[in-house]
């Protein structure tokens, strides 16, 4: 068993890897340009989504594409001079969303997502965060029977995979959420759903609690790599040299860059979602709110409320079009009109996807001490636990306490 482990990312699903391998007896550096958190671990919707079994791409979704991208309107945004760029991503993704596939994906993504409390639970346990957890469950809303009935498929995946959810009407969706807009139809309840009421600061105190374990984090922008005879053994960074003996890659969508680097491709894009905060309101909402005609999920935050959407392609570094963000505060005052003020602050984060709504976890093909963490698209609040989990079995050199075929690295 190797002694020490560098982890490249400091996002949850990198700080989750951290503590599952000191459990399992290693040394662990976190490597990161930004302080723990400050990526997309810090501006999503906060939902641990366990019923998100339902992949992006399903039957007929192609078919939609092209309307959705010329609509202003539309969650879908794509950069025109991207497009050359993402269109094989878009190809795989048109291949993926065929019925068999489909089922297949939408089982895989269950098969971790029905671990997410397992592979939490100890790390809150031991840092303390059991308070930034809200368990009172998710609200899928529909103001629409045409978003109701589109929505059937998606809905008889999750009964399949044994998600709890019970129908409402309009009025008794109000009766559990009062803030709701009175052109809510329907809802689905799903009680297993929690969520935090502060995804930055869940991160932080997990990474306090890893460096209280003897955890290192070093803020470098990892350019390279050095290789011996066994595989990468020095960090090319921006603060000068790191040795590694063991590494993994958890850096969200900059894993492409260096996933490439160490000889592996992989189709990962930049989904970019935004998000706005509506801070200081006269009332709390008592769960977290998805609107499916929308597109956008309401969460109550600790600062206030925090209302998210949009799914935009385009280069990760490319400037953020803040537009989208107030197409998402005018969505959400339409879904909670009881939401005063102006934003409080703006946000946009490139979200790491793969075509077939699935993360790549495992060991490199080309490297027996790298191992692979990412992609994890709208789940990767949810996945880090397990996630975490799995990876430390790997390096570790036990067998996965879950068949990790339909997440290989290779499978592209």
């Amino acid at each position: 068993m190797a002694s020490s482990v560098t982890v490249i990312g400091a996002g949850i699903v990198g700080v989750c890897c951290g503590l599952h391998l000191q459990r399992q007896g290693f040394a662990v550096r976190l490597v990161d340009r930004a302080l723990p958190g400050l990526g997309c671990s810090f501006g999503n919707a906060g939902n641990f989504g366990v019923a998100s079994c339902v992949p992006f791409a399903l039957p007929g979704a192609l078919k939609k594409v092209p309307g959705m991208l010329f609509d202003a309107r539309s969650p879908l945004k794509l950069r025109w001079r991207h497009v050359p760029a993402a269109l094989p991503w878009f190809l795989r993704f048109a291949a993926a969303a065929r019925p068999s596939r489909v089922e297949a994906i939408a089982a895989a993504r269950n098969a971790l997502l029905a671990r997410t409390h397992e592979g939490y639970r100890p790390l809150i346990e031991s840092a303390g965060a059991s308070g930034l957890i809200d368990e009172s469950g998710l609200l899928m809303v529909f103001e629409s029977e045409a978003a109701w009935r589109g929505a059937a498929y998606a809905m008889e995946l999750r009964r399949r995979h044994g998600i709890q959810m019970d129908v409402l009407d309009g009025n008794e969706a109000r009766q559990m959420e009062p803030a709701l807009s009175d052109t809510v139809v329907r809802a689905v309840s799903i009680p297993a759903v929690a969520h935090t009421v502060d995804p930055l600061k869940l991160t932080e105190a997990l990474a306090a609690d890893f460096t209280r374990r003897g955890g290192e984090i070093v803020q470098a922008a990892v350019q390279g790599f050095e290789f011996g005879s066994d595989g990468p053994s020095r960090l090319r960074t921006d603060r000068g040299p790191i040795e590694v003996e063991r590494l993994v890659i958890a850096a969200g969508v900059w894993s492409r860059a260096l996933a490439a680097q160490l000889g592996t491709r992989v189709p990962l894009e930049a989904e970019r979602g935004y998000h706005v905060m509506f801070p200081h309101q006269s009332f709390a909402l008592r769960r977290a709110v998805m609107s499916v005609d929308r597109h956008i999920a309401v969460t109550g935050m600790l600062e206030g409320v925090r209302a998210s959407g949009v799914a935009e392609f385009a280069s990760p570094d490319a400037p953020a079009d803040m537009a989208n963000a107030d197409m998402v505060a005018r969505h959400a005052r339409a879904l909670i009109p009881a939401l005063a003020g102006e934003p409080g602050s703006q946000w946009m984060g490139p979200r790491p996807s793969h075509p077939d709504s699935k993360p790549v976890i495992g060991r490199s093909p080309r490297h027996r001490n790298v191992f692979f963490a990412f992609g994890h698209d709208h789940i990767g609040l949810a996945l880090g636990g397990i996630t975490g989990q799995l990876v430390a079995e790997l390096v570790a050199g036990k067998p996965p306490s879950l068949d990790l075929s339909p997440y290989r690295p290779d499978r592209f």
